[in-house]
């Protein structure tokens, strides 16, 4: 079946430096270390899919080899690739600011990435890098924190936090402590600031933008699950969250779960538990490749219809909103067919969820 329009609730934007083929194919896979010898990241499920969906963008056929295709993006120049590649159908895209370079060179702004997309976009601000940029004594801290973040994301339609990366996702429910806050604040003064990991001001940070969110009726979104190779992986397992989902709830600020793999199933039935959860596969949906199907399967086996979003993550290569966005038509067209063909649902079933899923629950949830 056909799928509609999508609403890609999370992503980043793209590179339109020339990239030599090394580091191209380094934005293929979540790590940040070179391959290992003899072996190259279009070697993967995810590789198959860029080689299967973006050739065409670039007047070759599907599945031509690597180098080929690479040699095709070089003739025609990184503009004109770009150009090609990320006008992967969009209709919206929700972009996440908080990362500003990929491989060495500028991600280009939102008005640009729109024009490249020629999709409407929006901006999701990050939490850490905000509270990092923050000057101020450490008993102002929180508060100076909680200013910047209600003048940045007055504009925006979400929040995210990456705390997944910095400390895990076993958020105490209970809020840190004022004079503990301002103790944390002062050992990371003292330490010359940097990169925000301290627990103590990282929970603080989660629970003022739930309060900022609050304010200003926007969702709060979390990294769960796989990523590079920063993260300890069973710390991101999106079950973690259940006592801050607890205390979340009356705030009534939506909780949303990003990409969740392998752990995706837990992230399911968070949704399926908690009113105020939402999740979605994200990047997982072209990662696995010819899995997609699947994979998108195991979600629905508990996640509500309403509650499940399409994103794709990408982040520096225009090919990753392409591949993204095609694999999961694909997966989702295929999945459905399948059920149709059992007899699970109809084909009116069949088309709600796809609309659903595809945009219907992004514009409801993010009021675009």
């Amino acid at each position: 079946m056909d799928v509609p329009a999508l609403v890609d609730h999370h992503c980043h934007s793209v590179v339109t430096a020339e990239l030599d083929d090394d580091a191209l194919a380094g934005l293929l896979t979540e790590s940040d270390r070179p391959p290992a010898p003899g072996t190259s990241p279009f070697d993967s499920a995810l590789g198959l899919a860029v080689r299967r969906w973006c050739p065409p963008a670039l007047g070759l056929p599907a599945h031509t080899p690597a180098a080929e295709y690479l040699a095709r993006r070089r003739e025609l120049g990184a503009p004109e690739a770009t150009r090609r590649l990320a006008a992967a159908g969009l209709d919206t895209c929700l972009v996440d600011t908080g990362l500003t370079g990929a491989a060495g060179h500028p991600l280009l702004p939102l008005d640009g990435f729109a024009e490249a997309a020629g999709a409407r976009v929006r901006e999701v601000v990050r939490l850490e890098p905000l509270a990092e940029a923050v000057l101020a004594p450490p008993g102002d801290w929180a508060r100076a924190v909680r200013e910047a973040l209600a003048a940045a994301a007055a504009g925006a339609v979400a929040v995210k936090s990456v705390v997944a990366y910095r400390a895990g996702l076993a958020v105490p429910a209970r809020r840190p402590s004022p004079a503990g806050v301002t103790a944390a604040a002062a050992a990371r003064q003292r330490a010359g600031g940097g990169r925000l990991t301290d627990p103590v001001l990282l929970h603080e940070l989660l629970h003022t933008a739930l309060e900022v969110c609050a304010g200003l009726r926007l969702p709060l979104q979390l990294h769960t699950g796989f990523g590079d190779p920063d993260v300890t992986l069973h710390r991101a397992d999106p079950s973690l969250l259940a006592d801050f989902v607890r205390a979340a709830e009356p705030s009534g600020v939506p909780l949303v779960l990003l990409h969740g793999y392998p752990y995706h199933r837990q992230a399911a039935w968070l949704a399926q538990a908690f009113p105020l959860v939402y999740t979605d596969l994200g990047l997982t949906t072209s990662y696995v490749g010819p899995r997609a199907a699947a994979v998108l399967g195991e979600m629905l086996e508990l996640a509500p219809f309403g509650k499940l979003l399409f994103s794709t993550d990408a982040y520096g290569l225009p090919e990753l909103h392409l591949a993204g966005a095609a694999q999961f038509r694909h997966g989702l067209g295929t999945l459905l067919d399948g059920w149709r063909a059992d007899g699970a649902c109809t084909a009116a079933d069949a088309e709600r969820l796809a609309r659903l899923v595809a945009a219907d629950n992004a514009r409801r949830l993010y009021a675009i």
